[in-house]
């Protein structure tokens, strides 16, 4: 597919066909030479032409091949005219990241740090269809769908702070319940504070570098400091939501009045009744994932305690943001100089929203939004923070990782002969994983090198660099 170079971070598709816009791909000229990217782009193409989009089809440089939109993909629409597409939200909704500071030093860590991930091991369930402590009722469970990380606080499971500190206070108001199928309800009911499977993953880390010394410090970050990063999202329930709507999206298709490209983008007119359900469906998923990444932190902090034998305050265990990087939200941003309510596609990007922003916390209000980009199990992750110019060109939105580069398959077959746990512990990483093949499909290899990925963000203003964090110990699902 032919690039037209915008300058040394953009690129455009040029509107062809049934283009309605054109598309837009943040990267660097290396990055788009790697193989097998044209898949993706033919990707941000086929978004491109969907009704009500707005201003362009986007691609972060973590992008790669996914069901129906590209992962690392953006796009917005119009309310009135536009389509919502489970495809812009992917499998796994508000599959997405939480940091949390210590006021433990590396030196500290070191001495224990084997038992230390073998408690985390131990104590957080993971893996495919792993189950959790948390044994709910339906009508709990609803409860959970409706209020989020409101209702783990009010568990005891955290605090205001937490709240706070999460995107969206951790809670979509229009989530119902009633939208969600039975066998979703069934698959959630157990899976309530478990890690998961694949490229989920807790991470004890360390503050390598700081780039932004007056950010580092409101979000409570400083160098050699202990930290603890989450990723995760909404378990088999959220991937039944998807499922069980994109089965009668497909079905509503040939009434759309317009060709799909690909069924995987099978969709309905936001207004429409199909569109409105699985808004709010989608939210109860977007709800059980923030419940859910509230109770590991819960967790984590209750390891950390036993395992060191401090206090609460000796711990100092705070939680720097929660970010979603699988969702579609309505938010309201200038298009055309003019203030406008659009449904935001978000699939493998996270939000970057700038100084000033309504949505931020008082404490964040004056620097932006911690934007958070963890790298694969052997690098590095980044601490990133919200720009004005994200706001101007990508609908305040940014990537949400390093982005694979080889599939599972093709992970599994280059770490022939290989001992990945080894390589990591060599780097002074230790590793505990569930399922035969999850280090070879999860190794280095497999995602591109995320500190490139980042200095595209960073060198195109859409978000800037704030600290750099190496890992010390992974749990992966």
């Amino acid at each position: 597919m032919e690039l037209k170079k915008i300058d040394d971070y953009r690129w455009e598709v040029p509107k062809t066909g049934a283009m309605r816009v054109p598309g837009i791909i943040y990267s660097s000229a290396s990055m788009l030479q790697v193989e097998k990217q044209e898949e993706p782009l033919k990707q941000v193409a086929n978004v491109a032409t969907l009704p009500g989009i707005i201003k362009a089809s986007f691609a972060m440089p973590d992008m790669h091949w996914g069901y129906g939109f590209p992962i690392g993909g953006v796009a917005a629409f119009d309310m009135e005219s536009g389509v919502i597409s489970p495809g812009g939200v992917g499998y796994d909704i508000n599959c997405g990241v939480r940091l949390a500071t210590t006021s433990l030093v590396e030196k500290d860590v070191r001495p224990k740090l084997e038992q230390l991930v073998n408690s985390l091991y131990r104590n957080i369930p993971s893996g495919v269809g792993s189950t959790g402590s948390i044994k709910l009722s339906v009508s709990e469970e609803k409860k959970v769908l409706r209020q989020g990380t409101l209702w783990t606080v009010s568990q005891g499971f955290g605090t205001q702070s937490d709240i706070d500190h999460t995107e969206d206070g951790g809670c979509m108001p229009n989530a119902d319940p009633d939208l969600v199928s039975k066998r979703a309800l069934e698959r959630g009911l157990k899976q309530l504070g478990t890690l998961g499977s694949g490229n989920h993953f807790i991470e004890v880390g360390v503050v390598e570098t700081i780039y932004n010394p007056e950010a580092a410090r409101v979000f409570g970050l400083f160098e050699g400091q202990v930290t603890i990063m989450l990723h995760t999202g909404s378990r088999g329930f959220g991937y039944q939501v998807c499922d069980d709507f994109l089965a009668k999206m497909a079905k509503h298709a040939g009434k759309l009045g317009f060709d799909l490209p690909d069924r995987q983008l099978a969709c309905a007119m936001i207004q429409s009744k199909e569109g409105v359900d699985y808004y709010n469906a989608m939210a109860c998923a977007a709800n059980y994932a923030w419940a859910n990444r509230q109770i590991l932190m819960h967790r984590a902090r209750e390891v950390f305690l036993s395992v060191f034998g401090i206090g609460p305050r000796d711990l100092g265990m705070n939680l720097v943001y929660d970010v979603c990087h699988n969702i579609a939200k309505k938010e309201v941003h200038l298009v055309d100089g003019k203030k406008q309510t659009v449904c935001i596609h978000r699939k493998g990007a996270t939000r970057s929203f700038p100084p000033g922003h309504e949505a931020l916390c008082d404490e964040y209000r004056n620097v932006g939004q911690p934007v958070i980009i963890p790298g694969d199990m052997g690098t590095a992750s980044y601490v990133l923070v919200g720009t004005q110019k994200a706001m101007e060109e990508t609908f305040g939105s940014t990537c949400h990782g390093a982005g694979r580069v080889l599939s599972r398959k093709a992970a599994k077959r280059a770490s022939k002969g290989r001992s990945i746990q080894r390589e990591l512990e060599d780097k002074g990483i230790l590793v505990r994983w569930t399922g035969r093949s999850t280090l070879a499909e999860e190794m280095t290899d497999a995602y591109k090198d995320i500190s490139q990925v980042i200095e595209v963000v960073h060198g195109a203003g859409i978000s800037k660099k704030v600290a750099r964090l190496k890992p010390m110990a992974v749990v992966k699902g």
